[in-house]
């Protein structure tokens, strides 16, 4: 595993995010025009919602990135997202899912052609972060769509790919340790130049002969609560939405070992650079 800490995320919003969710305690495929809207790179087609609202594109060139973001803030939820990623030389390009303030964040790292995509998971809540975990994917992300997905509730913070579980982040409050469960957030998702960080550590750039730098979302789908002042998810019945209580099973845990011993690049827990005393985090041990 590498010995030194990822560069910082650049910030993106200034509001309160999350990952992926969608229609007041309901689960349905939604329509990107009914459900988001665009916030960078719409005027000049950077941006783009096709086929009748079920395709959405987010495009990078020279003169502009792209963004989109929910209209709906949210608070707990079970969600999930199809994504391509940018196929060929990608190197230098960013591609987000997440959030910041309160933050769950996906993050999909550009690569050389050949080389695999590094995906980069991270959680912030009450101002403090640097919790990232980095995964290799086991499959080519750029040749067909994949399912990300993301369980969140009172008690744990679970991500997906495929239905796989890669990491889960449980709330340890009771020792002191930040946890998002009181900030509604909203979805956002962008892709924009990162070539000072995004791969290997900087030193790869952009080659803007590869340009545009498209990735396409769809089938977004998902069971979580709109939230408002009068409303809390969490106070649902456990009964009628099980994703309050919802956890891994032994299957699931399973998964998440392979996962971690296979293909887990980078783990902040035993970063010794960062803990040079040798005293990891407490929610590490």
């Amino acid at each position: 595993m590498p010995s030194s800490t990822p560069q910082k995320t650049p910030s993106f919003m200034s509001s309160s995010l999350i990952v992926l969710a969608v229609i007041t305690c309901a689960a349905a495929a939604a329509n990107f025009y009914q459900e988001f809207d665009i916030t960078w790179g719409g005027s000049d087609q950077h941006a783009r919602i096709l086929n009748q609202g079920h395709l959405l594109t987010l495009s990078l060139d020279t003169s502009s990135g792209s963004a989109f973001q929910s209209k709906n803030q949210f608070l707990f939820g079970e969600f999930h997202m199809q994504i391509k990623l940018v196929p060929g030389n990608s190197a230098g390009t960013w591609r987000s899912i997440g959030a910041m303030w309160e933050e769950i964040d996906f993050e999909f790292l550009g690569n050389v052609s050949g080389e695999p995509y590094t995906l980069h998971t991270n959680v912030y809540s009450k101002g403090k972060g640097e919790r990232e975990q980095q995964f290799r994917l086991w499959f080519d992300p750029t040749t067909a769509f994949h399912t990300y997905s993301l369980l969140w509730n009172p008690q744990r913070i679970i991500f997906y790919v495929d239905g796989t579980p890669i990491r889960e982040l449980r709330n340890l409050e009771s020792m002191g340790i930040p946890f998002p469960n009181n900030e509604p957030m909203r979805i956002y998702s962008s892709i924009w130049n990162a070539d000072d960080w995004a791969t290997q550590g900087g030193s790869v750039k952009i080659d803007w002969r590869e340009a545009p730098f498209t990735a396409s979302y769809t089938n977004f789908n998902a069971t979580a609560c709109v939230w408002s002042s009068a409303s809390s998810c969490a106070s649902t019945s456990n009964h009628t939405h099980p994703w309050l209580t919802q956890a891994l099973d032994l299957r699931s845990q399973r998964r998440l070992a392979w996962v971690r011993r296979n293909y887990m690049i980078y783990d902040y827990c035993t970063d010794t650079k960062r803990f040079p005393h040798g005293v990891p985090p407490p929610e590490c041990l």
